[in-house]
């Protein structure tokens, strides 16, 4: 590591940005996290962040939470129980984040996006991924965007738990094949962008080493839990009219954006990149990027072991679900 900065974390209580202030914390940076609740994030704390409380959407809250900062990574984005519109969180909330750092004089930020976002604008939390790119290419900031696709940890609750709980398995009649990636592998490319110039003013894709369809995901869970998936397949359709339905509900409007996000698995097409130039630039190696074959024979592993501690038998519970 070439120095120690003091680095804020946008997002630090979600799924990908708590590893990645702690990855953060363990390659000697001191990590700052500006959350709305903080007692929420004792667990942040416990790991060696400072916390602030703080609202993307509230100018004088990012200010203060920029105060000594050297450089930023933005993991945040609405949650799926937040009745605000993604544009609000998404796009307001982000242009006041850089908007404070360009005035601040923070230059350098690490920006977590989508891949292929220019793609599916009819989406709106692509376009928002898409415009905000865009934002930061106009802008003065040393930035460094990540081009995401979808968690690992997403494939657990979409696929191996409801195998495992004899519950079906919910799949588009047309999916689209995913690189998933674990998020304790992107936040190692978040944190190394810090040290790495050479991704200064670059977009790089971040996805994982396969890209699996939705029935490779169902034939890898059968064969390391045991167990015989059944699959519905849901017609594109029923989600529009799901998505029209929950539109007529202002406090659910966040819920139909993402509903429409969903199109997207649906597609059919193939959300993939090559990865080698990536590797490169940011110095590291391929070879410690988790594989889907071993998160999903880790989980089950673990769970399984679980079960049968607590003396679970699943050929009798075969029709219960069980307390995972």
């Amino acid at each position: 590591m070439n120095s120690t900065m003091q680095v804020l974390v946008i997002g630090g209580t979600g799924t990908l940005g708590r590893q990645i202030a702690k990855n953060a914390i363990d390659a000697g940076h001191k990590v700052r996290c500006m959350v709305r609740k903080p007692k929420a994030a004792s667990f942040l704390q416990e790991w060696g962040c400072e916390l602030t409380r703080g609202n993307l959407i509230n100018k004088e809250d990012i200010e203060y939470a920029l105060d000594g900062v050297d450089a930023v990574i933005d993991a945040a984005t609405s949650r799926p129980d937040d009745p605000r519109s993604v544009y609000e969180t998404d796009w307001d909330g982000k242009l006041n984040l850089f908007n404070a750092c360009e005035e601040k004089n923070v230059k350098r930020v690490v920006f977590l996006s989508l891949l292929a976002a220019e793609k599916y604008r009819e989406i709106p939390l692509m376009d928002i991924k898409y415009c905000t790119e865009e934002l930061l290419v106009s802008s003065s900031l040393d930035y460094t965007i990540l081009q995401g696709v979808a968690f690992m940890q997403g494939a657990i609750g979409q696929f191996a738990i409801p195998i495992l709980n004899n519950e079906p398995v919910w799949i588009s009649g047309n999916p689209t094949d995913i690189a998933y990636m674990n998020t304790q592998d992107i936040a190692r490319f978040a944190v190394a962008a810090l040290d790495r110039p050479q991704t200064i003013k670059g977009r790089f894709p971040i996805v994982g080493p396969k890209a699996w369809s939705a029935k490779g995901l169902v034939d890898l869970c059968e064969k390391f839990s045991e167990k015989k998936a059944r699959v519905l397949k849901v017609s594109p359709t029923i989600i529009s009219i799901a998505q029209s339905v929950v539109s007529f509900f202002e406090p659910t409007l966040n819920v139909a954006e993402r509903l429409s996000f969903s199109e997207l698995s649906g597609s059919g097409g193939k959300l993939d990149a090559p990865m080698e130039d990536t590797y490169t630039a940011f110095g590291l190696n391929q070879a410690d990027t988790t594989t889907m074959e071993g998160y999903i024979k880790e989980y089950y592993g673990v769970i399984l072991k679980r079960l049968k501690d607590i003396g679970v038998d699943l050929d009798i519970e075969e029709k219960k679900k069980f307390p995972i």
